[in-house]
């Protein structure tokens, strides 16, 4: 809600947030993954995780259920003892690796927000882009850049457009805020900066692999 607590509307359903398994040594990044909550939970979006009670992940998932939101967690057998350690928030689901997690993930939401983390965060967060620049989805991606603790991946990612790996309009695959509230509005206004025909095209090349794939697997049975 608002200040005058009216319900936001969105677009969005869910929201999936990708960030760390430590709520890391700053204030500042708690309350962020607070307040972030707080904007999904105003806007009446649900949250999809990765199912881990600790660090900024547990925060998340007990502000969007402690708000009345639903939360989902989906989290690789192999990890749920070490990722939940005390109660679970919301409806948790076990896949079998972190490839199917992240497939689950995005099956399941409407966009994407990365909040501080680790290799895991950033893995997840570039995966997704990439699904986009290729054009396997059209979802937004958002980057919650708390205190400038992306600014050398931004930076990074300018100097790849710069020299030439990355299209300069793929630069605008993905936006990024200081604060959630912003973060969220860029998300609500992002217009994809591809169409449908890559995902075709992929869909297509993909069909493709598994046919020529099976048909040499036959000819070796044979």
């Amino acid at each position: 809600m608002d200040m005058k607590g009216e319900v936001l509307k969105s677009r969005f359903k869910r929201v999936c947030v990708f960030c760390g398994s430590s709520t890391g040594k700053r204030k500042c990044y708690r309350d962020a993954a607070v307040e972030l909550a707080q904007e999904l939970v105003a806007r009446k979006l649900d949250l999809v995780y990765g199912g881990g009670s600790t660090g900024l992940m547990g925060l998340v998932s007990q502000a969007v259920h402690h708000g009345g939101g639903n939360v989902l967690g989906i989290i690789p057998r192999t990890l749920m003892s070490k990722e939940i350690s005390g109660e679970t928030i919301g409806e948790v689901r076990a896949v079998a690796d972190m490839h199917q997690r992240k497939a689950e993930m995005a099956n399941h939401s409407d966009c994407f927000i990365a909040l501080p983390g680790g290799y895991g965060t950033l893995e997840e967060l570039l995966e997704v882009i990439t699904w986009a620049q290729l054009g396997i989805h059209d979802k937004p991606v958002g980057l919650l850049n708390v205190d400038g603790y992306y600014n050398y991946l931004l930076t990074f990612i300018d100097k790849a457009v710069d020299d030439g790996f990355i299209k300069p309009s793929q630069r605008h695959i993905f936006v990024s805020a200081p604060n959630s509230k912003e973060l969220v509005q860029k998300l609500e206004e992002y217009v994809p900066v591809h169409g449908v025909i890559a995902k075709a095209s992929w869909e297509a090349e993909q069909l493709a692999f598994t046919a020529t794939t099976t048909t040499l697997q036959t000819e070796i049975t044979l």
